[in-house]
């Protein structure tokens, strides 16, 4: 077992390695203005995807229950020119209610590709993923997401800061979004 290292610290993020594939994202939102508690939802999937079109070329939403959805996401290849294939994520995500907590659980499914990815692309394999959104105050909560991707993932050292830039871009924007909201 590793010892945990940060990769990526900016303001409230964090994006920390925890083990060989195995990794930490937190940051904290806070909006004074609404319930931000009352928008920790299925929805916030289609947002980060809609703030972040430089990021997913396209993505897709399919409900299976309120508590459970499978959801697609075609990353733009931003290393093409280096060879590397584009990836996408194909994944079911169930959301849980503890106390003080909404958790979403997921994991890549492996039995299909969806029609809609290209031949070429990569699935990017996760192997469990947990957001817990802890409810500090109706208007602060706090956002943990802990990632693990299958074996055959190889993240090289390099890259993952580039990770970490790229996962901080995607989650400021949202953050930013629900922190300038007001009503």
């Amino acid at each position: 077992m590793e010892k945990e290292h940060l990769i990526f610290k900016k303001e409230s993020l964090q994006f920390i390695r925890l083990d060989k594939n195995k990794y930490k994202l937190t940051f904290l939102m806070e909006n004074k203005n609404i319930l931000i508690s009352s928008i920790i939802d299925f929805t916030l999937i289609k947002l980060i995807c809609e703030l972040n079109s430089d990021i997913y070329e396209k993505y897709s939403i399919e409900n299976i229950n309120n508590n459970e959805i499978i959801c697609t996401l075609l990353m733009k290849n931003f290393f093409e020119d280096l060879g590397f294939l584009q990836n996408y994520s194909h994944l079911h995500i169930q959301k849980f209610y503890e106390e003080k907590k909404v958790i979403f659980k997921s994991h890549s499914i492996h039995s299909e590709k969806p029609d809609t990815i290209p031949d070429d692309a990569e699935l990017l394999s996760i192997k469990e993923m947990t957001n817990i959104c802890e409810i500090i105050t109706p208007h602060i909560i706090h956002f943990s997401f802990y990632i693990n991707f299958e074996q055959n993932v190889n993240i090289p050292n390099f890259a993952e800061k580039m990770v970490g830039i790229v996962l901080n871009k995607i989650f400021n924007r949202v953050k930013q979004f629900i922190e300038n909201i007001t009503l």
